[in-house]
């Protein structure tokens, strides 16, 4: 086994933090700023890259790690928390914004999984995590996430953040679900991900669903949210524009998450 064996329990119902117990010697990687607290004896080191090591443990695999999170809109470094005590110690992780925290193992996945851009929160040390190509022309323009998703690879758990209530669905062979393409938080390798455009031009254009959707077939599994960000960005700089668009500092920070909203929604 690659993956360090860490333990954890969530906290939380809408605004959920999780909290992982070290042992000594133990770590586990996480994105820049998603701490929340850690004991006494748990170190704290920033690495270039992921930290798995796996495209080599020389300077040319670190930049190898770090350029696929660059790709992926993410920082070139993360944060490693060890274990630098006798007896166990706990550090703890917490997302930016309301929704749920989804543990996977990887191991029963076939070490493997697809996660839009900003999923992952944090994972086992010795998780490789890498990016992940949308083949079809279709799926990179319109599928909500562009071409480049995360690939997350090992034999350990790993921690996905998405918002509002997380579903997990099961696909049995020959089984398709459509869904709104910012509602899809992860998928595993088997499932085949396509895009379908919205059939008659009434339902396209006044549906409020946009123009496609995503199709996936099984078998395989799949998570989804409920209230993705880029939703939640668009309804609040929507509703500032219709009370008058004023300027009085809150209108350049909704601008803003209106400009994340169109990034993470792929637009």
């Amino acid at each position: 086994m690659n993956a360090h064996d860490i333990e954890y329990k969530l906290y939380g119902d809408d605004l959920q933090f999780v909290e992982i117990e070290l042992d000594p010697g133990e770590a586990v990687m996480a994105e820049a700023g998603a701490m929340m607290y850690m004991d006494t004896h748990v170190q704290l080191e920033t690495l270039f890259g992921d930290g798995s090591d796996k495209g080599g443990a020389g300077l040319m695999g670190k930049l190898v790690g770090a350029g696929k999170r660059a790709m992926v809109g993410e920082s070139l470094f993360m944060t490693q928390f060890t274990n630098g005590g006798s007896f166990p110690q706990r550090v703890a992780f917490a997302a930016a914004y309301p929704g749920k925290i989804v543990p996977i193992d990887l191991r029963e996945h076939g070490g493997k999984l697809i996660a839009q851009k900003d999923a992952y929160l944090c994972s086992a040390k010795g998780i490789s995590i890498g990016i992940a190509f949308q083949r079809k022309i279709g799926v990179g323009f319109f599928g909500g996430e562009g071409f480049i998703m995360q690939k997350l690879e090992g034999d350990g758990l790993a921690f996905l953040h998405a918002g509002g209530t997380i579903i997990k669905r099961e696909l049995e062979s020959g089984e398709m679900i459509r869904l709104d393409t910012g509602c899809l938080v992860a998928l595993t390798d088997s499932v085949r991900y396509e895009i379908e455009m919205v059939k008659g031009v009434k339902s396209a254009l006044f549906g409020g669903e946009g123009l496609f959707f995503a199709t996936l077939h099984g078998p395989g599994t799949v998570w989804m949210q409920s209230l993705p960000f880029s939703r939640l960005a668009d309804r609040v700089l929507a509703s500032a524009r219709a009370h008058g668009g004023k300027s009085t500092g809150e209108g350049s920070a909704l601008d803003i998450l209106g400009g994340l909203g169109n990034l993470l929604d792929g637009k």
